[in-house]
């Protein structure tokens, strides 16, 4: 297997050595000691992962060199990730080229050992957004997953397809009849993280309601007469694929209520069975009729409704929380609350209560300089312990303080051990 690039800018000779006899095993490493080198292989080679010292000749004291390079990447190359090295005393410089689009830093003397699991993060993050560009960029043009339009709409529809599927959260898609809506199914489950498993559709206008309880969610050996034997419905039969529910709106009020507990609990219970069957299976409807009218008459239940519409945004407290938030989990935290809200929610925008982030919406913009200070010192250590894994002598240590001096601060702050 061809071995991803590496480049290492830095003007120290010994410590270019180092790395380079470090990470040769896993990676194919090139070298540069100035701004001149750097940018030459960086256009040459086009590295996926750089690490940047910001002090180059001919001033290694100063930072303006190391920002140029860094500048050169982002305009030219936006998808490499950049990884600034820096000494304790300049970590100002450090945040300054995160800011500026860096994906992460770390200080010096090198562990080798904290500094390969870094790598590794930013390879992988590197290499998911590549092939998520290649399937884009393969899935672009007039004909689209057995779809043809060349129009500005149907590129709008085609772009929409593929980001919702990959996401895994359930979906609706509305039209009339004829219109092509398990086209739209089908295409969102084969460009899914799902699209090798089973795609298992079901006309729920199509099956007397007497059945169709039975046909989605299986029965028991002798629920019924002619119930010989035990029987697995389409949610079982979809597992680790997309069951799709075409004509959703005429699904009776009884199994509205079981498709719901379903998306709440990823759970069912077999017609005349006890037993609470953990079933991973993605939800796509479709439905030609009005669902809000339905509604208003009582045959379509809102909370239902709610749990499979396409989100709007988020609210504008929301917009607050997420900018004031500390994210010690940094983006995987970000995402997960994101993609749980998306589930959750019941209006069209995300709300505080579906992010679970209701206590961050108290912050005051206007505080006591001793409460702002254990914000920041609160923030500061989250964040370095995550960095570190949970290994509290290395968030110590990055921090510049003793190990004691970090309890006393956590048991202060109420940060658990």
């Amino acid at each position: 297997m061809k071995k991803q690039k590496l480049l290492i800018i830095d003007d120290d000779e010994d410590l270019r050595t180092q790395m380079k006899w470090a990470l040769t095993a896993d990676y194919d490493v090139y070298l540069a000691e100035d701004r001149p080198s750097a940018i030459a292989l960086i256009n040459k080679e086009q590295p996926a992962v750089i690490t940047l010292d910001l002090g180059l000749p001919p001033n290694p004291a100063g930072v303006e060199e190391g920002f140029a390079v860094l500048d050169h990447v982002l305009d030219e190359y936006g998808n490499t990730k950049v990884i600034i090295i820096t000494g304790r005393g300049e970590k100002e410089h450090a945040l300054r080229a995160v800011g500026k689009g860096a994906y992460d830093f770390f200080y010096k003397p090198i562990e080798l050992d904290e500094l390969k699991v870094v790598l590794k993060r930013a390879f992988h993050v590197s290499q998911l957004e590549e092939e998520q560009r290649e399937l884009r960029q393969r899935l672009s043009g007039d004909t689209f997953e057995g779809m043809i339009g060349t129009s500005t709409k149907m590129q709008d529809i085609f772009s929409a397809i593929r980001k919702v599927a990959t996401t895994d959260v359930p979906v609706l898609i509305r039209g009339e009849s004829g219109t092509g809506k398990e086209l739209v199914a089908r295409a969102i489950h084969r460009l899914s993280i799902r699209g090798s498993r089973p795609f298992i559709p079901i006309n729920c206008s199509a099956i007397p309601e007497n059945l169709i309880e039975s046909e989605l969610f299986g029965h028991e050996k002798g629920t019924f007469t002619g119930a010989h034997v035990q029987r697995k419905g389409r949610f079982e039969m979809a597992e680790g694929g997309t069951l799709f529910l075409d004509e959703i709106g005429d699904l009776p009020l009884t199994l509205q209520v079981k498709l719901l507990r379903f998306l709440q609990e990823k759970t069912i219970e077999r017609v005349g069975g006890r037993e609470q069957i953990e079933v991973d299976t993605r939800i796509v409807a479709a439905t030609n009729r009005d669902l809000e009218d339905a509604m208003r008459k009582a045959t379509f239940r809102d909370d239902l409704f709610y749990r499979i519409k396409k989100i709007k945004g988020f609210s504008s407290q929301v917009i607050e929380a997420l900018e004031r938030y500390p994210w010690p989990g940094n983006v995987r935290e970000l995402e997960n609350r994101i993609k749980r809200s998306v589930i959750m929610s019941e209006g069209k925008k995300i709300t505080l209560e579906d992010l679970e982030m209701q206590s961050v919406a108290g912050v005051k913009e206007h505080i006591l300089l001793k409460d702002a200070r254990e914000t920041l010192e609160k923030d500061l250590i989250m964040k370095a312990i995550v960095r570190n894994e949970n290994n509290l002598t290395k968030a110590a240590s990055d921090l510049g303080i003793s190990r004691p001096t970090l309890y006393d601060l956590m048991q202060k702050l109420g940060i658990p051990k």
